[in-house]
């Protein structure tokens, strides 16, 4: 069994920490606030600082909202950098820039130890891979559901049932689990968030923010973004993401329910 830290422990990072306690692990947290009643009692021990934690464990994960925040953790006076020795590993299973991630990466391995980025899509680890793995994930997702909901929108404005037509749909090349799963949310108008609009519009912005950087036009990203972002202005940060249908029904003036 390991010595683990873990900082970042919000809606995803405190069940993440708890299982590796479950799994036998010693486990070093930190975070914003108190560490969670739940972990303290199945046995975490809380720590002062990243630096703290990363004095403790042979591996250290960070789990935290947004690149500006992986830098602090890492890199901040009393951060995990400040408490590493060689040899120890650093994973960041955050969702953030693949450029940043690749300057932490050297950062890190200028100390002596390994870095790791593993974002909690499952991407491939390795010094930037991971991350840019998760954002084209998540490019191919955006421009799927825009997909799903444009077919389904002109089905249901010329008087086909929407319903009729996705199940159809599944039977052919046009089938995917955006069609089955986020068509099916399309028709029944339930938006109650699985994976928020927010979020979506937080990973393509990375998306363009690379893509810039690199040199690459993302022309279909950027659609669908600016669809995320008329949602948000409308209300519905907070909704599930295959509610991207609703900008694509305010331009319509007709609902997919309808």
């Amino acid at each position: 069994m390991a010595n683990i830290g873990f900082i970042g422990l919000g809606i995803m990072g405190t069940p993440m920490a708890g299982n590796l306690i479950k799994g036998g692990h010693t486990v070093f947290t930190h975070t914003r606030g108190d560490t969670p009643a739940v972990l303290v009692e199945a046995g975490a021990r809380p720590c002062a600082s990243g630096a703290e934690v990363a004095r403790q464990a042979d591996i250290v994960i960070t789990m935290v909202p947004d690149t500006p925040h992986v830098e602090d953790v890492l890199f901040s006076p009393g951060g995990v950098a400040a408490g590493l020795s060689k040899g120890k590993i650093v994973v960041d299973m955050s969702s953030i820039s693949p450029v940043a991630t690749k300057d932490f990466a050297a950062r890190i391995n200028a100390l002596g130890c390994e870095y790791l980025d593993a974002p909690v899509s499952g991407g491939e680890v390795g010094n930037g891979d991971g991350q840019i793995t998760k954002v084209a994930n998540q490019i191919i997702v955006a421009l799927n559901i825009e997909a799903v909901g444009e077919a389904l929108l002109l089905a249901a404005k010329a008087g086909a049932d929407p319903a009729k037509v996705r199940q159809a749909l599944m039977g052919g090349f046009a089938n995917s689990r955006i069609l089955e799963v986020h068509g099916e949310r399309m028709v029944k108008r339930t938006f109650d968030p699985g994976f928020r609009i927010e979020l979506h519009q937080k990973d393509l912005n990375l998306a363009l923010t690379t893509a810039r950087q690199l040199g690459v036009s993302l022309p279909n990203t950027a659609t669908a973004q600016e669809l995320f972002n008329a949602c948000s202005a409308h209300g519905g940060a907070k909704w599930d993401h295959s509610a991207m249908v609703r900008a694509l029904e305010k331009m319509a003036n007709f609902e997919i329910g309808q």
